[in-house]
């Protein structure tokens, strides 16, 4: 699963890679480019659309865009998605979901929220979920003339790495800790480099339409308290309410189990030790894994004397493999929120 962040294949695939942020530091170093620019100016055609220049506020400092980007390389770990959603398809991306050794098309390129916007297009991967930081070589020999940074944990010296490559956009400055920015939040922080804020706007719209029509459809989702968890180094490891699987629970309507925060010391979930799995006995239960691990969980002894679990009330969601609905939680983007929406309603009608 992202427990490196986003995937849930092992609810560690954005906990697999180190969450060391440094402290946040104001600055920007300028982007390099000349001859690189000049060379993707001739390669790539630029994104219909966007008003520039234009200047983004992050964590890091400010970053101006002049112009309308034509070589995007993403290094948040769902960045990507958002880019594809406004019409620019990325050279560089990081592999999110290990794909397996000489298999291709990456798998992340063939998700069915994704897949048509990629099209035949293969980026290049410039960073693997659990690597302790972007390929900056492979970056570099992208040509890049924009880098976004904006759901990952890169700390100020790696920023400075990036910026140096070119115009790097960081995380939104109102994270106050790693993936806990709402993802309405990253969309239109990430629409604004790109000269769309307006669409990214009407983008969020969109999705928060779909989610009100839930709610609404659905009132008893209000009288119940849910969590998201998953099952990894067998342990039950919940989500906070903050990590995009609670804020997509919470925006169905659904209340969430909030102390599970209070232990999580700021990251995105946390893993509990057998006395504590009270804290997930819960109404509503949604364990994103795949099927072996899944297995090993309903085997459980305290996770089978859950309520909920006797009660039937638990949904149980493929992370990678077959409709891959745990990874759309997961990622929580633009682009998958409208799949997962609709999946997970069907899950706890």
């Amino acid at each position: 699963m992202l427990l490196n962040r986003t995937k849930l294949t092992k609810p560690r695939r954005r906990l697999a890679a180190v969450l060391t942020a440094a402290t946040l530091g104001v600055g920007l170093l300028a982007g390099c480019g000349s001859d690189s620019e000049d060379k993707a100016s001739d390669e790539t055609p630029a994104a219909a659309g966007g008003t520039f220049p234009v200047t983004v506020e992050h964590a890091f400092g400010s970053t101006k865009i002049d112009k309308a980007p034509k070589r995007v390389v993403t290094v948040g770990y769902t960045d990507d998605q958002t880019v594809l959603a406004l019409g620019t398809k990325p050279v560089g991306m990081v592999d999110q979901y290990p794909n397996p050794e000489g298999k291709s098309p990456d798998i992340n390129t063939q998700w069915p929220w994704v897949k048509d916007k990629w099209g035949d297009t293969k980026p290049e991967v410039v960073m693997k979920n659990g690597d302790s930081g972007p390929n900056y070589e492979k970056i570099a020999s992208l040509s890049p003339d924009l880098i976004i940074a904006v759901y990952s944990e890169i700390d100020k010296a790696a920023y400075d790495k990036l910026s140096a490559l070119a115009p790097t956009v960081g995380r939104t400055k109102g994270e106050k800790e790693l993936f806990s920015a709402p993802w309405q939040d990253n969309v239109v922080h990430i629409s604004k480099a790109l000269g769309k804020e307006d669409e990214g706007k009407k983008i969020v719209q969109g999705v928060e339409d779909q989610l009100t029509e839930a709610k609404k459809a659905h009132p008893k989702f209000a009288e119940q308290t849910s969590v998201a968890l998953s099952w990894y180094k067998d342990s039950i490891n919940p989500f906070t309410s903050t990590d995009v699987r609670g804020r997509l629970l919470t925006g169905m309507g659904f209340k969430y189990q909030t102390k599970i925060d209070k232990i999580a010391g700021g990251k995105f979930s946390t893993e509990l030790s057998p006395e504590r799995t009270d804290l997930v006995d819960v109404d509503r239960i949604v364990v994103i894994n795949d099927k072996a691990d899944t297995a090993a969980l309903k085997k459980f002894e305290l996770f089978k004397n859950l309520k909920a679990v006797k009660k039937g009330n638990v949904s149980y969601l493929l992370d990678s493999e077959g409709p891959a609905v745990g990874a759309a939680m997961s990622q929580g983007t633009a682009l998958s929120l409208p799949y997962a929406i609709d999946e997970l309603v069907k899950s706890v009608e």
